[in-house]
């Protein structure tokens, strides 16, 4: 009688959906290594209309080589129903189309036969978990992951699940909900903030064009005092929102990634010293070790570990 060998488990497709791109790649199971053979990303519109969305989200996923599981793992910014795969963006400037659209029937259309479920997560979850599975959260049993970009995504992890309610975290489990200095987070962690503020800083100055943040992070790094500051001022509020929350929550770690965490040398100390402000020196702050493929790492742990879903 002749043994039959198993079959090793079809790669994972993920994607990994911004407001102006989205990366569609497959995730070896067994190592959760994004394959970099089948890496493809292609820029976005998140003002376009619906179907040109899911046209261009679509088209990436289709990229990707036949042989792999019909089981998705997509992370997608919010807001947005995680659990039903319809958009909810309206207001906030970016894929309004996809409001009130069932985006993983959309999609399952396109992809006719290629895929059968659709598992979504927020796109700051899915950093957490690839971190936690494949980077720096490894071996910490409770994690907040920080994106910074655009504005600051945040994931509560506990042992590999991100924590959305309770008294441990903000509401909804996300930091953008967070006031300090008497405004919403947001208003000086982001990127409209940091630029804002070092034009009222350089106002006396000069009457120079609005510079973008890593235009300010590159004068940061030769010396202009004011670009400093912004950044300074940014992240040791960012510091000071979040202590106490890493007090409730009992986190070891809080990691870094998104692309301002390019600056890092701007980033950690500010964040640091904010933090020793509000009485919370001890914990580690550390810099993403996977800072490109830990949403896909974690979408294809998602797509794997989570229940059924549309």
């Amino acid at each position: 009688m002749t043994a039959t060998t198993a079959r090793p488990p079809a790669p994972i497709p993920v994607l990994d959906i911004g407001g102006t791109h989205v990366t569609a790649a497959l995730v070896e199971p067994s190592t959760s290594v994004p394959l970099p053979s089948t890496v493809v990303r292609r820029s976005l519109s998140s003002d376009a209309a619906a179907d040109d969305i899911l046209d261009a989200i679509a088209l990436a996923a289709a990229a990707l080589p036949a042989g792999h599981s019909l089981s998705w793992g997509v992370a997608m910014p919010g807001p947005f129903d995680y659990a039903t795969g319809v958009g909810d963006f309206t207001g906030i400037g970016k894929f309004e189309s996809l409001s009130g659209v069932d985006v993983g029937a959309g999609l399952r259309e396109r992809l006719a036969g290629r895929a059968e479920r659709l598992r979504f997560l927020n796109d700051a979850d899915a950093f957490a978990i690839g971190e936690y599975h494949a980077g720096a959260a490894a071996g910490h049993r409770r994690v907040i992951g920080l994106t910074l970009g655009t504005g600051v995504g945040s994931s509560f992890l506990s042992a590999g699940r991100p924590v959305h309610a309770g008294p441990e975290v903000p509401p909804s489990g996300h930091v953008h909900h967070l006031t300090v200095h008497g405004r919403p987070l947001e208003d000086t962690v982001s990127r409209r903030g940091i630029r804002a503020h070092y034009a009222r800083l350089r106002a006396a100055a000069d009457d120079q064009p609005l510079l973008d943040v890593h235009d300010i992070a590159a004068r940061a790094r030769t010396g202009d005092a004011a670009a400093a500051e912004a950044f300074r001022y940014a992240f040791d509020a960012l510091g000071q929102a979040l202590a106490p929350w890493i007090d409730r929550f009992e986190a070891a770690a809080v990691v870094v990634g998104g692309s301002m965490a390019r600056s890092w040398h701007l980033i950690h100390p500010a964040l640091t010293t904010g933090l020793a402000s509000a009485a919370r020196s001890d914990v580690s702050v550390l810099p993403a070790q996977q800072p490109d493929e830990a949403p896909l790492i974690g979408a294809a742990h998602w797509a794997q570990d989570t229940p059924d879903a549309p």
